[in-house]
């Protein structure tokens, strides 16, 4: 019987070693395959060009509509910072705790969200629930669902939820490359609280940037009136396919002036897709900071046209650090793919793979220079304290 034991405990030994060595070599062969999101996805053949009769976008309507849903969240109140007294124990003990007492309202909001799985995954900004302590989920047929966050991306002002439920009315993605300035588009949301809204419109510009409201900006811009309240919500075509996030909007007033941005469906559905997967959005990182070139600066260096970004910094120990790169440098090229401006720069880095090796192309004393880099993977940016 001993030597049974024994037999028995050096083969568990083994094979507690070779799932060691195997999960420090090879991870690969012991991840849990993930289940695969299963969205509707238009394709330029199956989209019609043909209106509802009279020029109405009613069928539109009707088929995006039950996709979109109404995002209750709520933060519980703190102690006011101004009233110290509220923390004292002694006072909690005679006049209880402020944060138990039943006629205190806790601090409201709402915003959108676009249901874009049948398992109940829903698309919708990050700002919307970023200092949630609850989420509500109000259907389109009167069903309130309670929600969780299954990742965030501050970085482009996403986040995905989910319901415990099945079967739910999910949107079409329009195609990828259909979209064109001047086409007509529908926001769909619930602005000021007043119910679900649906307002008309049309593509005013693609690719905006530099707007300073997310770190990554590729917005749809148009003139469907997007208020308080539309924050999440869907920007269909006239097919009723999704073609964008509602995300924000330029205002001196508050409300709308004609002014509105969408992040593309296609960018927010790469994040989800990430998100689900991963628990966040994977991106390349090489850690330098970098400025656009100015007329005056491409002068200052010699350079034929202002194209390109300065690096202005280089954090230390990261990968452009070990690759040898400076202050002063000046990027021209990531790969195979020229570099029009900072943004443009930072863009290109985050399609990258960590680990993945690179080849930048960059002007230093006025001559052109390669310079090999290990990408490496962008740290999460610092959560916002509530």
């Amino acid at each position: 019987m001993r030597r049974i034991w024994l037999i028995f405990a050096q083969s568990v030994t083994a094979c507690l070693s070779l799932l060691f060595v195997l999960r420090l070599f090879y991870p690969q062969l012991l991840e849990i395959p993930q289940t695969p999101i299963v969205v509707k996805q238009a394709t330029v053949e199956t989209t019609s060009a043909a209106y509802s009769p009279k020029g109405s976008y009613s069928n539109a309507v009707k088929k995006a509509m039950p996709s979109v849903v109404n995002i209750f969240t709520s933060t519980k109140p703190t102690a006011n910072k101004d009233q110290p007294y509220l923390d004292d124990p002694v006072y909690r003990h005679f006049f209880g705790d402020p944060q138990d007492n039943p006629d205190e309202e806790p601090e409201s909001s709402l915003g959108s969200g676009v249901i874009v799985s049948e398992q109940g995954l829903i698309l919708t900004n990050n700002h919307v629930v970023a200092s949630a302590d609850q989420i509500e989920v109000a259907l389109g047929d009167g069903r309130k669902l309670v929600a969780t966050v299954v990742g965030t991306d501050p970085e482009t002002d996403l986040a995905v939820l989910r319901v415990n439920a099945d079967k739910l009315p999910s949107i079409t993605f329009a195609a990828n490359d259909k979209l064109a300035v001047g086409d007509v588009v529908l926001a769909i949301g619930n602005p000021f609280g007043v119910g679900q809204t649906v307002t008309q419109g049309i593509v005013s510009a693609l690719g905006r940037s530099h707007l300073g409201i997310n770190t990554y900006e590729n917005f749809i811009q148009t003139d469907a009136s997007i208020n308080p309240g539309n924050s999440g919500g869907a920007l269909i075509d006239a097919d009723g396919n999704l073609v964008g996030i509602n995300s924000a909007i330029y205002s001196r007033s508050g409300g709308s002036m004609g002014i509105g941005f969408a992040i593309p469906a296609s960018s927010a559905k790469q994040v989800m897709e990430q998100i689900v997967a991963h628990g966040s959005v994977v991106r390349g990182w090489v850690g330098i900071e970098a400025q656009d070139l100015t007329d005056e600066l491409a002068e200052s260096f010699k350079l034929s046209e202002s194209k390109g970004a300065l690096i202005a910094g280089v954090l230390r120990d990261s990968p452009a650090d070990k690759a040898g790169l400076k202050a002063g440098d000046i990027l021209m090229q990531i790969g195979d793919k020229p570099v029009a401006d900072a943004e443009n720069m930072l863009n290109l880095i985050a399609a990258l793979k960590p680990n993945e090796k690179v080849t930048l192309t960059i002007v230093r004393d006025g001559a052109n220079k390669s310079v090999p880099v290990i990408i490496g993977r962008r740290p999460k940016p610092i959560a916002a304290e509530k």
